[in-house]
C-alpha cells in the first residue's frame, strides 16, 4: 500500500465525517468549539458563510450530516448537529455589521433569479459583493420560497425567515414580487447576462382514483393545503383526515391539521414504517402527537355520498423482493378497508413544472420533463441559463438548494468574464498543530460519556392549539455546552511523522479503540485483514505511513479514531501530533481572475 498523501484537501475532509456528508461542506466541529466556548456570533457567522440560513436550517435541515457523525460508531445517537445550528442562530449578537459589503459601483452585469427561494437567494448573495446587479421574481408577496409556503409556523416562525431572507435582500436585490415568469423566450429578451431558475418543485402529485372529482372540495394536494395555511387563506380543517403519503411534506400535513381542528388525523402509506421517506424525527414527533401511522395500505377510491367524500377505500399489500432485492406491493387477499374521513391531504409526492419555458429554445429536458444539467456546474444546455435547488433535480432539502446555489454562482461568475465555467477553485486548506505543551492541547480532547441530549418541547396541549406556535423550543445554553461536549472533533487530526518513530509501540498501547498497527506492508485488502481490530468500512481510508526503519509501516484505521489525542500525548518523540484541520470551499466571492484549475 502506498503511504497516504495528506497534503490532498480530500483525504482529512473525508475523515470529518459530517462536513463530507454535508452539501454546503459546512464545518461543523469547528462551529461546536465556538458554541461551547459561548462564541455564538462567530459559530453564526461560520455556518452563514456556507450554508447562508443557520436559522432557518437549526430547525429544517434533513441532517445529512448526523448519521456520519462520528458518535454513532461508540453508540446510538449521534451528536445534535443540526440543533446547535439553531442555538448559534438563536444566541448570536447582531451580525448585520458582519455581512459583506456591497459596491456602490456596480460591474455592468445583471443577473435575473426566478424564485425567491434558497438556491436563488444563495446566489444573490455570492454575487451581490462582486458588483452583480441581482433581480429576483417571484409570483408570491414575500421572499422565501418553500421555506415559507410550504413548511410549518410551528416547525419555522416567520420572523425567522424574514430576519435571514433579510440579510440577502438588504444586500440590494432587485425584488419583484408578485411577479409571475410565464415565458422564457421573453425572459431570454431582456438584457440580462445570466438566468438562475430556482422555481422549486412547485406541483404536488395528485391521485387519479374514481371519486377524486367528486371529492375535490374535500380532497386537497398537500403542498397547495399548506401554502394556503402559510398565507393565512385556509384556517380549519374537518376533525376527521386522512393523509396520503409517507415524506416529510405528509408529516407536515398531519401535524398541521392536528392544529386546524383535526380530532382523528391519520396517516397512510403504502410502504412498511422503515421505508418511509419521512426523516426519523418527523415520524417520531406525529407519533407523539397522537397521530397514527397506518402501513401497508394502498388507496382504491375516494368514496362519496351526497356529492360529498366520506371516506377512503383502501386495499392490504405486503413486500415481496425478488433475487435482486426489488421491492413489489402485492395484496394480502384481506378485506378492504374503508376509512370514513371529512377531509383527504394527498402528499405523494412533488414534480418540477416547467410549463413558462418554451421546448424550441435549445434547451434539452430528460424523460422526466426536467432540464438536462451539468452536476458540477449547474448549467443547462443553454449556456446562459443555470438551474438549482428542486428546480433542478427535483425535490430535496434546503442544504441541498444552498450548495447549488453556491456552485451556480462561480459558474455566473466565470461566464461573464468568458471564462470556463468549469474551472474551479480547489477549497483553502489549513492544518495547524494543537500543541501547547507536552500533554496540552488548545482544543478539549476529554471524550464526554453523556448520551445524546433531548431537545425541550412546548406543552402539547399549547403546541395543538396554535399552529404558530413553535413545537421545539431550542436547547439553551447550559444544554446546548453538554451537547457540544459530546463532539469528538473530528477536525482536529492525528498526524504521523515517521522519521521521529523509534517503533515503541507506546502508541498501540494507550489507543482506546485499537486503531492503530504496525505491521508489515502489503495490498489494502490485506492489510485491513491484519489489524490488530480490523478495518471493515471500506468507505472510510487507512493511514498509512512510509516504510520506517525496521521495515514496517504504521497503519490507522480513520473510521474508528475518537481523535482523543493519547496517542500524541503518549509517544515520546513526538511522531504523532494533534493538527487541527480547516476546510473551506471555494464560492464566487474568492475567485480570481485567471487563478482556477479544475477540481
Amino acid at each position: 500500500m502506498r503511504p497516504t498523501d495528506i497534503r490532498s484537501p480530500e483525504y482529512f475532509h473525508k475523515v470529518v465525517d459530517c462536513q463530507w456528508a454535508c452539501p454546503a461542506h459546512t464545518p461543523v466541529p469547528e462551529y461546536i468549539r465556538l458554541i461551547a466556548a459561548r462564541q455564538y456570533t462567530d459559530a453564526y457567522m461560520i455556518n452563514w458563510k456556507s450554508n447562508v440560513f443557520p436559522g432557518i436550517l437549526g430547525r429544517t435541515c434533513d441532517r445529512p450530516c448526523e448519521p456520519a457523525c462520528r458518535r454513532v460508531r461508540v453508540e446510538k445517537e449521534p451528536v445534535a448537529i443540526c440543533r446547535l445550528k439553531r442555538v448559534a442562530a438563536d444566541h448570536k449578537e447582531d451580525v448585520r455589521g458582519l455581512l459583506p459589503r456591497v459596491p456602490a459601483e456596480k460591474n455592468g452585469k445583471r443577473i435575473a433569479l426566478v424564485g425567491a427561494g434558497p438556491a436563488s437567494l444563495t446566489v444573490a448573495r455570492d454575487l451581490l459583493p462582486l458588483g452583480y446587479a441581482c433581480v429576483i421574481f417571484d409570483a408570491d408577496p414575500k421572499a422565501g420560497g418553500m421555506m415559507r409556503s410550504q413548511i410549518p409556523k410551528f416547525r419555522l416562525p416567520e420572523e425567522v425567515i424574514d430576519e435571514e431572507v433579510g440579510y440577502i435582500l438588504e444586500m440590494g436585490v432587485e425584488a419583484r414580487f408578485g411577479h409571475h415568469v410565464d415565458s422564457m423566450r421573453a425572459l431570454l429578451r431582456e438584457p440580462y447576462d445570466a438566468i438562475f431558475v430556482g422555481s422549486g418543485a412547485p406541483r404536488g402529485r395528485d391521485l387519479d382514483l374514481p371519486g377524486r372529482q367528486a371529492a375535490a372540495a374535500n380532497v386537497h394536494v398537500g403542498i397547495d393545503w399548506l401554502a394556503n395555511v402559510s398565507f393565512g387563506h385556509v384556517h380549519r380543517i374537518g376533525e376527521r383526515v386522512v393523509v396520503l403519503g409517507g415524506g416529510n411534506t405528509a408529516m407536515d400535513c398531519c401535524r398541521s391539521a392536528r392544529r386546524l381542528g383535526g380530532q382523528d388525523v391519520r396517516v397512510v402509506v403504502r410502504s412498511g414504517f422503515e421505508e418511509m421517506k419521512a426523516s426519523p424525527w418527523e415520524r417520531e414527533e406525529a407519533v407523539r402527537e397522537g397521530i397514527p401511522i397506518l402501513n401497508y395500505l394502498v388507496p382504491l377510491e375516494f368514496t362519496v355520498e351526497r356529492g360529498r367524500l366520506t371516506g377512503v377505500l383502501f386495499e392490504k399489500v405486503r413486500a415481496v423482493y425478488d433475487a435482486n432485492g426489488r421491492r413489489e406491493l402485492v395484496p394480502t387477499g384481506e378485506p378492504r378497508i374503508h376509512m370514513p374521513c371529512d377531509d383527504v391531504l394527498i402528499a405523494v409526492g412533488q414534480e418540477t413544472a416547467f410549463p413558462w419555458i418554451e421546448r424550441d429554445l435549445g434547451m434539452e429536458f430528460d424523460r422526466w420533463d426536467r432540464p438536462v444539467l451539468d452536476p458540477v456546474t449547474m448549467q443547462s444546455t443553454l449556456p446562459r441559463v443555470f438551474f438549482g435547488g428542486d428546480a433542478a433535480f427535483g425535490p430535496k432539502n434546503i442544504i441541498w438548494a444552498v450548495a447549488h446555489g453556491h456552485e451556480a454562482a462561480i459558474s455566473i461568475h466565470r461566464l461573464c468574464r468568458g471564462e470556463d465555467v468549469h474551472d474551479r477553485l480547489p477549497p483553502t486548506v489549513n492544518l495547524v498543530s494543537q500543541k501547547m505543551g507536552i500533554h496540552e492541547w488548545s482544543y478539549d480532547s476529554e471524550i464526554s460519556p453523556d448520551e445524546r441530549y433531548r431537545v425541550p418541547l412546548a406543552p402539547q396541549a399549547v403546541a395543538l392549539k396554535n399552529i404558530a406556535v413553535e413545537s421545539e423550543l431550542g436547547f439553551d445554553e447550559r444544554l446546548a455546552f453538554l451537547e457540544a461536549q459530546r463532539c469528538l472533533n473530528c477536525d482536529v487530526q492525528t498526524v504521523f511523522t515517521g522519521s521521529r518513530c523509534i517503533e515503541c509501540d507506546a502508541c498501540v498501547d494507550i489507543c482506546p479503540m485499537d486503531c492503530i498497527t504496525f505491521t508489515a506492508n502489503g495490498e489494502e485488502e490485506d492489510l485491513r485483514a491484519r489489524l490488530r481490530a480490523p478495518a471493515r468500512n471500506l468507505t472510510q481510508s487507512l493511514y498509512a505511513s512510509d516504510a520506517l526503519k525496521s521495515g514496517r509501516i504504521m497503519v490507522k484505521d480513520e473510521d474508528v479514531c475518537l481523535h482523543c489525542g493519547l496517542c500524541a500525548e503518549r509517544c515520546p518523540t513526538g511522531a504523532w501530533d494533534m493538527q487541527k484541520f480547516l476546510l473551506d470551499m471555494a464560492q464566487a466571492t474568492d475567485v480570481p481572475k485567471h487563478a482556477c484549475a479544475h477540481r
